[in-house]
């Protein structure tokens, strides 16, 4: 990709940014909600200089992959179990569609009265959240792992835990991959989101934190910073997937 087809996509945000700061000093709008992106500029690099921010971050990841951890390592034992047996499957059918709507939020003040305050909370609201992802996306892998192999794994009379080990988890590993860098978008979204509603640290905390001190400017930083933190992730966890699975997670991506 040449630079002049990277620098595009670029082309359209950067226009309404410079839009957005002309019409914001040329008109004097005076808001609580709303600020230059010169000044959430400034914020930002304010933030950053005195440490505050990356504080903030290192809160709100400890606790999303710690939750990431835990929900992907329960949805995975549970998928592949599932995919495997389908009389299990059917059998955990309407309990697992019972549960799974249920909004990893609303399960707070539950944790709150159990847990309290802190990591312990936040970590158990994210892992509720990142089990899903991985159960369904792991279940439908292995279930749908070509049954030659299977096969295979009788006629060399493995144990079933040379059968997961050996060609069970291979075969679907890519599709499992892909489960979970879904499951690590969801385990920020849903850091950040009980960080806004109750939890005192974090990345959610500064946002709550600079909206009561009216900072339009820094609040609007933290935006900003999550949208990036979030970005870099997806990136990274993207990037991890096509090296090690190269066209195979593409077609996964795209299927």
């Amino acid at each position: 990709m040449s630079m002049r087809e990277r620098i595009k996509p670029l082309l359209l945000p950067i226009a309404a940014l410079l839009v957005f700061e002309a019409w914001m000093r040329l008109a004097a709008v005076q808001s609580d909600s709303l600020a230059p992106p010169s000044a959430i500029a400034l914020a930002l690099a304010g933030a950053l200089a005195d440490g505050s921010l990356l504080a903030a971050t290192r809160d709100t990841l400890a606790s999303a992959f710690a939750g990431l951890a835990i929900g992907g390592a329960i949805g995975l034992v549970l998928g592949v179990a599932l995919g495997l047996s389908h009389v299990l499957s059917r059998l955990m059918e309407v309990t697992i569609e019972a549960i799974r709507p249920i909004p990893s939020v609303a399960l707070l003040p539950i944790a709150l009265i159990a847990l309290g305050f802190g990591y312990r909370m936040e970590i158990a609201i994210v892992a509720f959240a990142c089990v899903w992802p991985v159960l369904i996306v792991t279940r439908a892998a292995v279930g749908g792992i070509e049954p030659r192999l299977i096969e295979v794994a009788r006629v060399l009379r493995l144990t079933q835990l040379d059968r997961i080990r050996k060609i069970v988890l291979p075969a679907a590993l890519p599709r499992i991959v892909l489960a979970f860098r879904l499951a690590a978008g969801i385990a920020l979204i849903v850091a950040v989101t009980v960080e806004i509603a109750i939890n005192p640290l974090g990345l959610g905390a500064g946002i709550m934190t600079a909206q009561q001190a009216l900072r339009p400017d820094l609040m609007l930083a933290y935006l900003v910073w999550i949208g990036v933190t979030g970005f870099a992730l997806n990136a990274a966890l993207t990037a991890a997937q096509q090296t090690l699975f190269g066209r195979a997670a593409l077609t996964d991506d795209n299927a």
